[in-house]
């Protein structure tokens, strides 16, 4: 996994909680904390982090619930690390359907070496203004709930609301997850 993923969690971490709460983290873990964006670092190592966040942090809704939340926490980070990736899009749906084409070839020369998800799209349209985007994921980490927080939080950025249902999950045995998003306008 490579560091920019490291390095973006413990920004979300110290953003929402502080200081004090990353370092207890890393002293839970019995890691030091050293991540270079471009560096690559074990999925292990990933999860033994968000396994060592303290519980009034939320460590104990579980692994999926915490991916999720740094997922929809860390989208601001990236609009203003990567405001390109965000510029002329008008909706989660637009910049959502994105990710393969521009966003993670992009990723792929910044960081050399790194293994984004595969996603494939179905957009069916949906009833009172509501988008439908049946998004299928495929990775060999198998992290469906941090996709999730990417597209909430890619959801909050632009606006709108979005529920998630996933009928098929890697995690269940299936070869890819599916994720049906609803998209509509905020309130």
């Amino acid at each position: 996994m490579k560091g920019i993923i490291f390095n973006l969690f413990e920004e979300t971490v110290t953003q929402e909680f502080g200081e004090a709460a990353w370092e207890e983290v890393l002293e839970r873990s019995g890691v030091d904390g050293a991540y270079t964006s471009l560096g690559n670092y074990s999925d292990e190592e990933f999860s033994t982090l968000l396994t060592c966040m303290p519980s009034e942090l939320g460590a104990t809704e579980g692994q999926a619930s915490l991916l999720r939340w740094f997922g929809r926490r860390s989208i601001p980070l990236l609009a203003q690390r990567y405001p390109m990736f965000f510029t002329g899009h008008s909706s989660a749906r637009s910049f959502l359907l994105t990710l393969n084409e521009i966003i993670h070839p992009e990723v792929r020369k910044l960081y050399p070496g790194a293994t984004p998800p595969v996603f494939d799209f179905d957009a069916v349209a949906g009833l009172e203004g509501a988008d439908r985007l049946v998004i299928g994921y495929r990775s060999a980490r198998r992290l469906c709930a941090l996709a999730e927080g990417f597209i909430e939080g890619a959801a909050d950025h632009f606006g709108e609301r979005v529920s998630i249902e996933q009928p098929i999950c890697m995690l269940e045995g299936h070869v890819r997850c599916v994720l049906a998003c609803t998209l509509s306008p905020g309130a």
